[in-house]
């Protein structure tokens, strides 16, 4: 338990005589939680998530349409469920089309990240991510789910500058880079996109391809000189989804030491009813199968509480801004990974299944704290003025 928060490290003390901990469940005023008032967890799986890096790679603060809903300050309860969810990093990104939407996204989460300096702290280099598990703030990756707003290679460096840290070559449609998932054609990525992704290398500065149709994304992991992510999404071969990555793809993308964050999302995650926290496991067993565990990780795509309970008007426009494609159904969360302590029903899904301590670590964070150091660290230093 060295590194962990005193306090976290008395409750677990307290729990360790009778094996079990029951969290009283979180008062999220108008996001409803079902079930029982306590939800229990074995001593086991707080430990687990208490002393690992915990890392969900696709996390934003808040989902709200509203205007400054993504910017507002937090209320004290947001916080109180921000520091129980175990979460130590955040990949905190959206959807942007344009490079000004990109600029105004990443001023708005920073400054939303300086109104609370006791809870986030912005992420520069890997070191910063080691001292998010000492249980005091969250460590914050700056990234865009759409490289469009890089309207020249010079812009890679530019927003890098700024504190971008990841970006996805292309939402789900077509751009300068690539093509997206729910294109109808894919014609790969493009001379442009080469450069970009060149450019990222150089930049240090981690490539994603979650929503890239499938010939971008093998392009992609092909022309890289560094190992890339899928940060969020999940395996076709157990869902047909276009959202979801071939088998191929996952082979590549391991090839290059690269790793897949498995969502939560519920319509990537299973075609049919029932869909639980066990079909979610399903799918990181299957990359784990596959390529090695070394691979797979976390990227639940939702905030702390998932999409179900958004104010009914928020919640159809969310899902009117999507093809038919997406196949939405009544819900969008995963039953039982759609609430604020979530991480902790996976890690338990995953003590059921039987893995060890040091293969729920790596789910858990240890892949992306690998994967985030080395591109990281390969950034190329700039050039000498003449």
């Amino acid at each position: 338990m060295a590194g962990m928060n005193p306090n976290r490290r008395r409750l677990l003390m307290g729990a360790a005589a009778t094996g079990l901990l029951a969290f009283p469940m979180i008062n999220i005023g108008r996001y409803a939680v079902a079930g029982a008032s306590e939800r229990t967890y074995s001593a086991r799986a707080i430990a687990l998530v208490e002393r690992s890096l915990v890392v969900d790679m696709l996390f934003v603060p808040r989902i709200d349409f509203s205007p400054a809903g993504h910017s507002r300050p937090l209320s004290a309860q947001e916080i109180a469920d921000f520091r129980a969810s175990g979460i130590n990093v955040m990949h905190n990104a959206v959807g942007v089309g344009s490079r000004s939407s990109a600029l105004e996204f990443l001023a708005a989460q920073q400054g939303l990240a300086g109104r609370h300096p006791d809870l986030f702290e912005l992420v520069d280099t890997a070191e910063d991510l080691d001292r998010a598990n000492d249980g005091r703030r969250i460590a914050m990756i700056m990234g865009l789910q759409n490289a469009s707003p890089f309207e020249s290679i010079e812009d890679v460096a530019t927003f890098h500058s700024l504190g971008l840290r990841c970006a996805q070559l292309t939402y789900n449609n077509q751009n300068r880079i690539g093509s997206g998932s729910t294109d109808r054609a894919d014609g790969g990525v493009s001379s442009y996109g080469a450069e970009i992704v060149a450019a990222m290398n150089a930049a240090g500065m981690l490539v994603d391809v979650s929503h890239c149709g499938d010939r971008t994304t093998l392009d992609a992991i092909e022309l890289s000189r560094q190992p890339i992510a899928i940060t969020h999404s999940n395996c076709r071969a157990l869902a047909e989804h276009p959202r979801n990555k071939s088998d191929e793809a996952i082979r590549a993308l391991a090839a290059k030491d690269g790793v897949m964050g498995i969502t939560g999302v519920r319509m990537f995650v299973r075609t049919e009813e029932p869909t639980d926290i066990g079909h979610m496991a399903d799918h990181i067993e299957h990359v784990a199968r596959l390529v090695g565990i070394e691979h797979v990780g976390i990227g639940s795509d939702a905030d702390l509480n998932g999409y179900d309970d958004m104010p009914p008007d928020q919640y159809e426009q969310l899902k009117g801004a999507y093809t038919s494609a997406y196949a939405f159904r009544e819900k969008i969360d995963t039953d039982g990974f759609d609430h604020p302590r979530k991480v902790y029903d996976l890690t338990e899904e995953l003590i059921r299944r039987g893995h060890s301590d040091a293969d729920i670590a790596l789910i858990l964070g240890g892949n992306f704290r690998r994967l985030l150091g080395a591109v990281w660290g390969a950034r190329q230093p700039a050039e000498a003025p003449a």
